[in-house]
This record gives C-alpha cells, structure tokens and sequence, in this order.
C-alpha cells in the first residue's frame, strides 16, 4: 500500500517517552492542584489527556493497570475518596482502548469530537462517586473541565507523536 500524501509513517514509540509522558502529566496535575488555578473547576485533567493519547496509540503498552495506578497516586494527592480518579482512569482507559482502531482513521480535528464523551463521563464518575461520599452538588462550571481537556487533545497529539514523526536515518535519496 502507498501512503498517502501528507501522511507520516510513525517510527516505533520508545517506551522510555511513554513513560516520561506520564509522569510528566501527573506531575502537571499535581502542579495545578497546588497552585490557586487547580481548585478552578475548568482545569484540565492533563493525566487524562496523556493516558487516553497513549491507550489510543499504544493499547499494548499502557493499559487499565497503568490507569488504577495513576488514579490512586491522584487520589492519594488530591485527598479525595481512596478510588475515584482509579475508577475513572480505568473507564476512561477502557473505553479508550475499545475505540482505538476507529479513533486513528479519523483526522485530529474529529478525533477531538470523539474524545470529549470519554472525558465527560470520567468527570461525571467523579462527581458521581464526590456525591456519593457526602460532598454537596458540584457547580455548572464543572462541565467545562472536559470540553477544556478534549481543547487540548490536537496539541497533545502533535507533541506527543513528535518523537515518532523523525527520520530514523535520514537520506536525500530515501523519499520516506
């Protein structure tokens, strides 16, 4: 099969960055959580972001098992029920996985109108099981959170496949 114009033919991900990516994105939440911005209820949840990026594009490599981990080091952060963001993450992941195939055919710009149902149902398990433990009705402005999150995924996309998108030995005579 000839590729098509414009599109890139994707080097291996290097396990290594997957990883890095990760910890990196939960170190930004831990970040915003900290300062006066993460207590806003339009913050997004850049863990979710990254952990849905890689369940899409690598589904063999981080799995729902990365997901519970993550979700109980964020619980554990943010002083919340011990499992709510471990039961969302793992949603969310599973969900993520089950679109794959589907998810990569369409460009990035659509790809964002089929991630944002996944963000908002992870934010609504969240408040779901918050509603549950005895805190009050969240606010309206909690709906923004993952429409803001969903905002990011083109962004997310170009940063995060931009390892992948070099030459692993670039040649003037090698036209890929």
């Amino acid at each position: 099969m000839i590729m098509p114009q414009g599109k890139h033919l994707l080097l291996p991900a290097n396990p290594l960055f997957i990883w890095s990516s990760l910890v990196a994105a939960i170190l930004g939440n831990m970040l915003l959580s900290m300062s006066g911005l993460g207590r806003a209820a339009w913050v997004p949840d850049l863990l979710a972001l990254t952990l849905v990026f890689w369940n899409v594009h690598q589904p063999l490599r981080v799995g729902i098992g990365a997901a519970f981990v993550f979700g109980l080091i964020m619980d554990v952060q943010q002083t919340t029920l011990l499992g709510q963001h471990a039961l969302a993450y793992v949603v969310l992941s599973y969900w993520a996985v089950s679109i794959h195939r589907r998810l990569l055919w369409f460009p990035v710009s659509t790809q964002t109108g089929h991630v944002l149902p996944l963000f908002a149902l992870a934010q609504a398990l969240v408040m779901a099981v918050r509603f549950a433990g005895g805190a009050g009705w969240p606010a309206w402005s909690s709906l923004l959170a993952p429409v803001c999150t969903a905002g990011l995924w083109p962004m997310a996309t170009a940063v995060l496949l931009a390892p992948q998108r070099r030459p692993p030995d670039p040649d003037k005579h090698r036209p890929l």
